[in-house]
C-alpha cells in the first residue's frame, strides 16, 4: 500500500472516532446558559429548551370586561407570586371565548410592567408535551426569576397517560413543583376528563372507587378553580364598546348596539371572543386595522 492511501485511511479511521466520540458526549443541559431578555417563551420539547416570544399576542387588562371577579382573584394570586409569597396554581374553566387565556397573558403584562416586583416569565406548554413537564421544572428551577407556565385548552382524552406528568408536578412526586413556579392552565372542562373516560376506567379498574378518584383529583390539585361563564347581552355590549372605543372606532351608540345584537344572534353565542370579531370586521368597514 503506497503511504499516501495508508496515511489517507488512517486520517479517516480517526475522523470516524472523532465522531462517534462526539456523538457520546452528553449534550449540554438546556438553558444552562440562562435565560435572555425576552419575557414569554415557548417550550420546545423536541429540542429540550426555551424558544422566546419577542412579542405575545394579548389585550390590555383593562379591556376585559365581565370577569371582574376571577380577574380579581387571579390578579391578588400572581402578584402574591411575583413578590415571592405564597401562590395557588390556577384552572381557568368555563365557557369558550370569554377571556380564560387573555386574563392570563394579560395579567403577566400588567405585573411586568409595575415596579415592586421580582421578574415574572411566562412559558407556554403544550398539551401535547406535557410529559415534558420534569425536564422543564429541573431547568427553570435553576434560573433567577419567577415563572408562569402556562398550557391553554387543557384536557385529555381516551387512552392518555400524560395527565400523570401533571400531576407530579402540581402536587407530589420525589422533586415536584419548583418554588418559583406556578402553573396555569385554561380548560372547558372543570374536571380535564371526558365523562365516558372517567367511566371507562370505574368498569375496568379492581377498586372503580380509586379509579374515578384518580382521574377527578387532578382537578383538585389546582389550588384555584375559576369559572369563566356566557355573558348576558348588556355585559356583551360593554363588550363591544369598550373593543371599538380602544381601536377608535368612530361610530353611534344606536348602530354599534344594532350591529352587535345582530352579530351576536347570527353567532349564536355572545361572548369576549365574538365581541373582538365583530369590532374587527367594523374596523375593517372604515379602513382601520383592529
Amino acid at each position: 500500500m503506497k503511504s499516501k492511501d495508508y496515511l489517507a485511511q488512517i486520517a479517516g479511521t480517526l475522523a470516524e472516532i472523532s465522531e462517534a466520540l462526539a456523538a457520546m458526549r452528553p449534550a449540554p443541559e438546556a438553558g444552562a446558559r440562562g435565560l435572555g431578555e425576552a419575557n414569554a417563551y415557548h417550550w420546545d420539547a423536541g429540542a429540550g429548551q426555551l424558544m422566546a416570544v419577542p412579542r405575545v399576542s394579548r389585550v390590555p387588562l383593562a379591556m376585559l370586561k365581565g370577569i371582574d371577579a376571577v380577574q380579581d382573584i387571579l390578579l391578588r394570586n400572581t402578584e402574591q407570586f411575583a413578590r415571592g409569597h405564597g401562590a395557588n396554581n390556577a384552572l381557568l374553566w368555563g365557557a369558550r371565548g370569554m377571556g380564560k387565556s387573555s386574563l392570563v397573558k394579560a395579567i403577566h403584562a400588567d405585573i411586568g410592567e409595575r415596579e415592586g416586583f421580582e421578574r415574572l416569565v411566562l412559558i407556554e406548554i403544550a398539551r401535547e408535551d406535557l410529559e415534558t413537564l420534569p425536564a422543564l421544572m429541573r431547568i427553570i428551577g435553576k434560573q433567577d426569576a419567577r415563572f408562569i407556565v402556562f398550557c391553554d385548552d387543557l384536557s385529555f382524552d381516551n387512552g392518555e397517560t400524560s395527565y400523570k406528568s401533571l400531576k407530579t408536578i402540581l402536587d407530589g412526586g420525589l422533586e415536584g413543583r419548583p418554588d418559583n413556579v406556578l402553573f396555569y392552565a385554561t380548560s372547558n372542562r372543570r374536571h380535564l376528563m371526558p365523562r365516558d373516560m372517567i367511566e371507562n376506567e370505574r368498569s375496568t379498574a379492581i377498586n372503580p372507587g380509586e379509579a374515578v378518584e384518580e382521574k377527578v383529583s387532578l382537578s383538585d390539585r389546582f389550588g384555584l378553580w375559576l369559572g369563566f361563564h356566557n355573558c348576558d347581552q348588556p355585559t356583551f355590549l360593554v363588550m363591544v364598546r369598550t373593543y371599538a372605543d380602544h381601536y377608535g372606532l368612530d361610530i353611534d351608540d344606536d348602530t354599534l348596539k344594532a350591529r352587535a345584537i345582530e352579530w351576536a344572534a347570527t353567532r349564536g353565542a355572545r361572548s369576549g371572543r365574538v365581541a373582538i370579531q365583530l369590532v374587527r370586521t367594523l374596523a375593517g368597514e372604515m379602513g382601520k386595522s383592529a
